[in-house]
């Protein structure tokens, strides 16, 4: 697992066993990122936390572009299948395995509503492993007690991408939290600073973590990311 690379917002891309991943396309409308050429980006596979229009705006196009599969909750994957798009539909607990690895739908702590009012089904994360490693991808979540599973029905996770702008999510105090339940040392924040709700103290984020003997790193828009 190599190459993570960082679109703004909760979007990545990861290559793995010569697949490229895309979680949560958000970019041509995010005016922070929207210098980024959504027709340059390469996916096998796009991985959709939820139905929010923060984390899907690009997910049709993209897909189409690269002949990707979309893989959310059934909601959202069949969502986007009315739309031309291959899918494949996950639910809470499941999981499956793919010619990249296995990929497990979690649970959230969140809302999720699709961009015309249709129903989001309910808010997930992504725990991701092979024989080259294991994380996590959280979504948009709270806190929550169910983080504690991950470690007992999971391999052990080599790094997480939490969120950590509060407001809309937790904050980067209870990421720090999170990051015990899970019990990970490495952790990627996003979904903070694209706007005035989201904005954080970057300083103290990373105290609030290194008080717990973790790392957070605050990646920039375009930038890969070394693990």
């Amino acid at each position: 697992m190599n190459n993570l690379t960082f679109y703004g917002q909760s979007t990545f891309s990861i290559e793995i066993k010569g697949k490229t991943i895309l979680f949560d396309p958000f970019i041509s409308a995010n005016e922070k990122a929207n210098h980024i050429d959504i027709n340059t980006i390469k996916a096998d596979y796009v991985l959709v936390s939820h139905g929010h229009f923060d984390h899907v705006a690009d997910v049709e196009a993209i897909a189409k572009n690269n002949d990707a599969i979309v893989v959310s909750n059934y909601e959202v994957a069949t969502w986007f299948g009315k739309k031309e798009c291959k899918y494949h539909p996950l639910n809470h607990g499941g999981k499956w395995t793919f010619d990249f690895g296995t990929v497990k739908y979690v649970n959230a702590v969140h809302s999720s509503v699709l961009p015309d009012g249709s129903n989001g089904g309910n808010a997930g994360g992504f725990v991701i492993w092979n024989d080259e490693g294991c994380f996590y991808f959280a979504g948009d979540t709270a806190l929550t007690l169910d983080m504690q599973l991950i470690p007992l029905t999971c391999p052990k996770l080599d790094f997480a991408i939490l969120p950590i702008g509060d407001n809309f999510t937790m904050g980067y105090e209870d990421a720090s939290i999170a990051a015990n339940f899970i019990e990970c040392d490495k952790i990627v924040g996003c979904h903070f600073d694209t706007f005035g709700f989201i904005e954080i103290d970057h300083e103290a984020a990373k105290a609030a973590f290194e008080k717990k003997g973790k790392e957070l790193i605050l990646p920039t828009i375009g930038s890969n990311i070394n693990l």
